[in-house]
């Protein structure tokens, strides 16, 4: 904070030692003029005088003219600073001695100086003020606080000294910084100093750049009016999210670490469930009682995961690294405001207000829209927490039908890279939407709980760690015969995942149209048209999606759909071609989790050379099988190393999750029965003409290729007698 002393430069304006005689003489004086010309001149140097010589009581002041004054004034307002020849000219008009003019002159500069530096000092000392004006109106706000449910007092006597100042601080940080930096900038003729992570933006889906349009199952289930009509928080708002944040902190750390009687055994002791009587009990305020109609969702998982700490807050602070992360999961975000970036250089106190949207691969399920605060905190060297809680309360119009308790995780550093990952998910929801073959998997908590968020996480750490392994032999690659090829083929093809998981789930962005009855296993289908995008073929794609049951254990779907020797057994556009691995890069300790470069060895000359790239991925919670076609020479480029987002790529493929709870970790359990949730969705360039129309005979040989493939999968996985 500026002080308003530290301009104060009184003490330097008294330069020479002034007699009384001298300074009534000033004082009598009503024009500036110089108090140091003659007596300096005619005074004898240090050098000269005789020590025996008693120095004059008192000097001779020399007073200058009125037109002497107003020449110099004129001469000074063009240049302050004369030069020798300068200064001789002047003293020749106006009949002044050179040093006589010369001292006018600096004792203007310095006059001029101290009334600039009172003056910016005023300007500071008002801004000190402002600021300590507005802290005091947000210790105010605070201290008045009340809780948005029940109107009395909020809680915030339980919390410490510090954690009430942190409230407080990362509330107007930005705000202070912006106006002090602009001062700064103002008097020292820079520009002002802009937020670090600059202003919010809108999540950069790269592959998915296409133009978002209204939802067939937004108009249906009341989905998308969240997302449309929330903003950034007011000014009046912010104290209260911050309220909500701290609160949620403490919540989620007590959910996160507290055993029984808060979290007691499932009826089959197949997994925890918190209970909610002493849920109340422990946190009777929270965001208020649920609405009616929702019913509570609450799951923990912990893992440990092959990245450090600070990755991992890094990760989950950054929208756009969180989005690719877990883009099975989160089909669209934004951040609407940054209220604090944290302390230190970190993220430790970091506040965001964001909307996300949450999905199942399929357009069965409806996605879950939050509008929320995440606030990010380091409890101690090791242990780090990130925190989501709902805002829908500043918005009482906005009807939602998700709506997120404190929700988030705990991370806890361990040697050698690794650490352990603690995440709650607690929701309420209105769940009534979804399509009756996915309710199972949906109460379960696979479809949307910690469990998924856990076993993603972990999956996708252990694909970085692979993507950033130095030591792979030569012999293991295939024909990648770099590092940085292996690498440019990973990143090409974590591209083509996020691409095929942002177009297949019933996400707003979406129109589906649904081509036949009401089944489950009626093919959706939806235009897009790609134009600026150099990672898509430009033109008209269709995309087609169907969901359906299977009677069949997921693990041996996922491993019959990823197989290349099995390929032309479903795979219509191989013309029963024999298929080759040309390729394979391990992305996990999971077998079937890796990509392929795969080369179709078709009779149709047309489809002869053929390249696919697939990737694979399993986890406890789900599989899928992602692939599309790539041209022969782009592909080179890639695996010499180049630039891999700017090969043009239509993903298609599969999500096989199970039809309900499964009680076994690691991937897809061999030997557990039951059936599999199969999403079949592809994406065809119909039209390379982004203006031209939509054929019926385009949708009709979609349709009909979407129906032969699912026709022949079961076929297949049927005939193998499981």
């Amino acid at each position: 904070m500026f002080q308003p002393n530290m301009f104060d430069t009184h003490d330097l304006l008294d330069m020479t030692h002034k007699t009384p005689e001298t300074e009534l003489d000033m004082l009598r004086d009503d024009e500036f003029e110089s108090k140091s010309g003659t007596d300096i001149m005619e005074a004898p140097s240090g050098e000269d005088q005789d020590p025996n010589q008693r120095p004059n009581k008192k000097k001779r002041y020399h007073r200058h003219t009125q037109h002497q004054i107003q020449e110099m004034e004129t001469f000074f307002n063009d240049c302050p600073h004369p030069d020798d020849k300068q200064r001789k000219d002047l003293g020749r008009r106006l009949g002044l001695e050179p040093l006589q003019v010369k001292f006018w002159f600096q004792n203007k500069r310095t006059q001029m100086k101290s009334q600039h530096e009172r003056h910016d000092n005023s300007l500071l000392k008002a801004e000190n003020e402002k600021l300590r004006a507005e802290n005091i109106r947000y210790k105010e706000a605070l201290s008045n606080a009340t809780c948005p449910n029940c109107g009395g007092p909020a809680a915030i006597g339980e919390m410490s000294f510090d954690e009430q100042h942190l409230r407080i601080e990362n509330a107007r940080l930005r705000d202070e910084i912006d106006r002090i930096s602009g001062i700064a900038a103002k008097y020292v003729g820079r520009t002002g100093l802009s937020h670090p992570n600059g202003p919010p933006r809108a999540l950069d889906l790269g592959v998915v750049n296409f133009m978002p349009q209204p939802s067939m199952v937004g108009d249906l289930y009341g989905a998308g009016d969240l997302l449309r009509s929330v903003s950034a928080p007011t000014e009046q708002d912010k104290p209260m999210i911050i309220e909500l944040a701290v609160a949620a902190m403490e919540e989620l750390i007590k959910i996160a670490q507290t055993g029984e009687p808060l979290w007691i055994p499932s009826p089959d002791d197949s997994t925890e469930v918190l209970s909610e009587d002493e849920y109340l009990r422990t946190f009777p305020r929270g965001i208020g009682p649920k609405p009616l109609g929702l019913k509570s969702e609450v799951s923990r998982e912990s893992a440990v995961v092959i990245m450090n700490h600070i990755n991992l807050v890094e990760i989950l602070m950054d929208v756009n690294q969180w989005t690719s992360v877990f883009s099975g999961i989160v089909s669209r975000a934004l951040t609407l405001d940054i209220l604090s970036t944290g302390v230190a250089g970190n993220y430790n106190g970091a506040l965001q207000v964001m909307t996300a949207e949450f999905q199942v691969l399929s357009p069965l399920v409806p996605t879950r829209e939050n509008y929320f605060v995440r606030y990010c905190k380091q409890h101690t060297d090791e242990t780090w927490a990130v925190v989501d809680v709902s805002l829908e309360n500043l918005h009482p119009s906005v009807i939602s039908r998700c709506r997120k308790r404190p929700s988030g995780c705990l991370i806890q550093e361990l040697p050698n890279g690794y650490s352990k990952v603690i995440w709650v998910e607690h929701v309420e929801v209105d769940d009534r939407a979804v399509h009756n073959i996915y309710k199972r998997l949906v109460n379960s908590g696979l479809a949307f709980g910690a469990k998924r968020w856990v076993a993603t996480l972990d999956r996708q750490c252990e694909r970085l760690a692979s993507a950033m392994a130095n030591n792979i032999p030569a012999g293991d690659v295939g024909v990648i015969t770099t590092i940085e090829g292996r690498k440019s083929m990973m990143k090409l093809a974590q591209r083509m995942v996020i691409g095929f998981c942002s177009g297949v789930g019933a996400s707003t962005a979406h129109t589906w149209t649904t081509l036949s009855g009401s089944g489950a296993d009626d093919v959706r289908v939806m235009t897009r048209k790609s134009m600026d995008d150099p990672g898509r073929p430009h033109g008209i794609v269709l995309s087609a999606a169907t969901s359906f049951w299977l009677p069949v254990p997921p693990k041996r779907v996922f491993d019959f759909l990823r197989n290349e020797n099995a390929r032309n057994e479903w795979d219509i556009l191989s013309n029963r071609g024999v298929v080759q691995e040309m390729a394979h890069i391990a992305n996990g300790r999971d077998p079937g989790n890796a990509v392929s470069l795969l080369r179709v060895n078709s009779g149709n000359s047309s489809q002869s050379n053929m390249l696919i790239l697939q990737e694979s991925c399993t986890d406890s919670t789900g599989s899928y099988v992602i692939y599309a076609p790539v041209d022969i020479v782009a592909m080179n480029v890639v695996l010499s190393g180049g630039d891999p987002d700017y090969v043009a790529l239509l993903p298609s493929g599969f999500a096989i999750l199970p039809d309900g709870p499964m009680h076994l970790g690691g991937g897809i359990p061999e030997g557990v029965s039951g059936g599999s949730l199969l999403t079949v969705a592809f994406q065809i360039l119909v039209d390379s003409v982004p203006t031209a129309k939509l054929s019926l005979g385009s949708v009709a040989t979609v349709n009909s290729l979407i129906k032969c493939t699912v026709e022949r999968i079961k076929g297949a996985i049927g005939s193998e007698n499981v």
